[in-house]
């Protein structure tokens, strides 16, 4: 068996070697580059464009210029809705009015990256500013300016979910907690940036764009409906993409400018995006207020919980409501809660736009039930262990349907899990039991030592399908082709070990090809810890049809029963002899010769292809405790320890596990401690570089100790639960919890900063 070992990434010594090629290493003969106009302005109107000083280096596009070329300008929601009102998702340039800081006015493209920059710098813009909302409280005000002047109102939906008798919960309740947390606005800010490249050859009428985007496919259907041009003839590749994290989740419109650019002047076009540009344009994600309250009954068990939450949706909706909707749908988490009630309120301010990064709207959630478990553990003088162990859904009882719908309209099932016992082995491994006695010791040397814990319960494996095409050439050379896509999280090695699996051939011996639509008609691509779920099955049930399929005409070829035959090395064998016949002999058989026939019984080559379908997702499990120690006078942090369950059901590869568990976790540590997207009242963004917007280190990262359960799934072929996001769920809800701990104030945010440490304890 290959599945299940710590099979070394395939993908690491072509990128150890530095021969990874990025949207910024890709160079074609006649390149320009391309730079942006952006609005300086939160909220205006565009009054007129004044080219005149950069016309001899540069040419302008705008949008009249896009739209006279047959471009339409406005970009489709990624996740058509029939609730949401119209036009709410951004242009390709903006036509009239920009509504944040940053906003894409027009685009320049000259021979040179830097006289494309230098040209945009010179373009003049006359703006007329408008009122701009920068915050919740300005856009819900009465007689508050709209974020655009075609919004009806500054909230764009309103919904409920609910399910069970919430009034009778609270009425018989021997207890009530109340909560409001705020959970600021952060960014992905991969290790590369946005890029892309177009090239259209007019001879052909072709187009082919490389992009570091983690949906080809959507980018694909995207610039064929914009561009007016048959998807036959759009190619759209994704290189090596450096990190996503949600932040290439979605089409931008400097994906289509570029494009648009490349066809008018029938020459290639690039654009990189640098890290100021970041800051400023790419979406970010987390900016929510909560006000719940928690019902329990006199032994601390969950009657109910309710409230409301408010969700700043940023100026435009590019997306759906998908990160707010996965919030309010995931707050029970691992717990049994028999009433829920929560009014979501999701509105629009003058920022950038918010779609889910890591975690995609469940950290929040976890943060906002873990805070309540801890609220109601301090206030009937419990341990909050006990209070966690006394409401978590028993192993007896899974599978565990929730009354909670996902958005493909399936209810949600826990499916798989022993929460209780992954929660003993973390204490036993932090030895929980012995803390309060380290805490003690300590706080005899002045030192303020705390303990924290969080469940994390994260739904992956997103349907409603991911494409798998396995292929054996007459060479021998065994290929996956699929939508998936590829962006350092070791799926090319997961899904080269499933299929190796089948086929008796080493993980190394498997090239595979991901997130290329030249390759593959059919794919979703990579987001919300989907792919090994998704396309893993699909690759699985592909290979074990190729391996039948050899079998057969093996067995005919061999004159042998197929029960009798084995494949190993790529080599189906009659067991116990030396008679044999190569996976290459046999796929040169299935490639056919004019007027021979083919081996009885089967279809031409030695390949097949599965869209595996679901609408049931895998629901992975967290449970995670750290021990933190605080500067009282400073209000500084230190990490000591960190320790972290994964249960993610049948693991493919432990090694890659581990790995994404590792930067689940700092990417979570960012989010409790350092990551914060600030604005001023007039939207003015105050951080806009990493001088200003503070990511965790390796100075601030303790070792992390990784455990891992398994509990295979029963809704998926693999048993598999997907991991990429898992480790960051309930991060920020342990390290606030242990901070809370160790100096004895509650904390109802996240991130906390060493200045708001300190005003907290000086106001106790």
């Amino acid at each position: 068996m290959i599945v299940g070992t710590r099979a070394r990434r395939i993908e690491d010594p072509r990128l150890l070697r530095g021969a990874g090629r990025y949207a910024g290493d890709i160079d074609l003969p006649g390149l320009l580059h391309a730079a942006f106009v952006r609005s300086p302005h939160a909220h205006a109107l565009i009054r007129a464009i004044d080219a005149t000083a950069a016309r001899e280096r540069a040419r302008l596009f705008t949008a009249s210029d896009l739209e006279r070329a047959g471009v339409r300008l406005r970009m489709p929601l990624g996740f058509p809705s029939t609730t949401l009102p119209e036009n709410i998702t951004p242009f390709v340039l903006a036509p009239s009015e920009v509504c944040f800081v940053g906003e894409a006015v027009a685009m320049v493209v000259a021979e040179s990256r830097y006289m494309a920059e230098d040209a945009a710098a010179a373009i003049e813009v006359d703006y007329e500013p408008l009122p701009a909302v920068a915050n919740l409280e300005q856009a819900l005000a009465p007689g508050a300016p709209k974020v655009r002047r075609e919004a009806p109102s500054n909230v764009l939906t309103d919904f409920r979910i609910a399910y069970g008798d919430v009034a009778g919960a609270f009425a018989r309740a021997a207890h009530v907690f109340r909560e409001r947390l705020e959970q600021h606005r952060g960014a992905a800010h991969p290790i590369e940036g946005r890029g892309v490249v177009a090239r259209y050859e007019p001879g052909d009428d072709r187009l082919t764009v490389w992009s570091s985007t983690q949906m080809p496919h959507d980018l694909w259907m995207t610039l064929a409906a914009l561009l007016g041009m048959p998807d036959e003839r759009i190619r759209v590749s994704a290189p090596d993409v450096g990190g996503g994290f949600g932040a290439k989740f979605l089409v931008y419109p400097e994906e289509i400018a570029v494009a648009a650019a490349s066809r008018l002047l029938g020459r290639p076009v690039k654009w990189i995006e640098d890290r100021m540009e970041h800051f400023l344009s790419a979406i970010q994600e987390r900016d929510q207020r909560w006000d719940v309250e928690i019902a329990v009954d006199g032994e601390a068990k969950i009657l109910g919980v309710r409230g409301r939450l408010l969700h700043d949706q940023g100026a435009y909706t590019p997306q759906s409501v998908n990160c707010s909707y996965n919030s309010a749908t995931s707050v029970t988490g691992p717990y049994i809660v028999p009433a829920y009630a929560l009014d979501v309120q999701v509105v629009q301010t003058n920022k950038v736009p918010t779609i889910p990064v890591r975690g995609a709207g469940y950290p929040q959630a976890a943060f906002t039930m873990e805070r309540l478990m801890d609220r109601v553990a301090r206030e009937l003088g419990l341990d909050r262990a006990e209070v966690r162990r006394r409401n978590l859904v028993p192993a007896a009882k899974m599978p565990y349907e929730k009354p909670i719908k996902n958005r493909a309209g399936a209810a949600i099932v826990l499916d798989s899990g022993d929460y209780a016992l992954c929660q003993q082995k973390v204490l036993d491994a932090i030895d929980y039991s012995g803390f309060r006695a380290r805490q003690a010791a300590a706080r005899k040397e002045g030192r303020h030592l705390g303990i924290g814990m969080a469940h994390g319960v994260k739904g992956t494996g997103r349907g409603p399908f991911e494409s798998g095409t396995v292929r054996i050439s007459p060479a021998g050379r065994v290929s996956v082709y699929s939508g998936a896509l590829a962006m350092g999280q070791g799926i090319h090695t997961a899904l080269a070990q499933i299929c190796a699996d089948q086929l008796g051939v080493s993980p190394q011996q498997v090239e595979v090809i991901t997130g290329d639509t030249g390759y593959v008609s059919l794919g979703l691509g990579g987001f919300a810890s989907r792919q090994l779920v998704t396309a893993g099955s699909s690759v699985q049930i592909a290979a074990r049809k190729v391996r039948e399929k050899a079998l057969k005409v093996a067995a005919q070829q061999l004159e042998a029963a197929e029960t009798d035959l084995e494949l190993t090395e790529g080599t189906v064998r009659i067991a116990g002899t030396n008679r044999t016949i190569t996976l290459a002999a046999i796929a040169r058989l299935l490639r056919g010769v004019p007027g021979y026939s083919l081996p009885e019984g089967v279809e031409p080559g030695l390949e097949a292809s599965v869209q595996w379908q679901t609408d049931q997702m895998a629901y992975a499990h967290s449970f995670q405790a750290c021990e933190v120690e605080v500067d009282a006078e400073t209000g500084g942090v230190k990490l000591l320890r960190y320790v972290a369950l994964q249960d993610s059901g049948r693991l493919v590869n432990p090694l890659i596990v581990e790995g994404q568990v590792h930067g689940g976790v700092v990417h979570g540590i960012g989010n409790a401690l350092y990551e914060r997207m600030l604005f001023d009242d007039a939207g003015q963004p105050l951080t806009t570089t990493f001088a200003d917007y503070l990511l965790p280190t390796s100075t601030e990262v303790p070792a992390i100790e990784v455990l891992l359960h398994e509990s295979p799934s029963p809704f998926n072929p693999l048993g598999a639960k997907g991991v990429g996001e898992g480790g960051t769920v309930p991060v920020a809800a342990a390290v606030i919890s242990a901070i809370e701990d160790a100096i004895g104030v509650h904390i109802s945010e996240a991130p906390i900063a060493p200045m708001r440490i300190v005003e907290l304890l000086a106001n106790r």
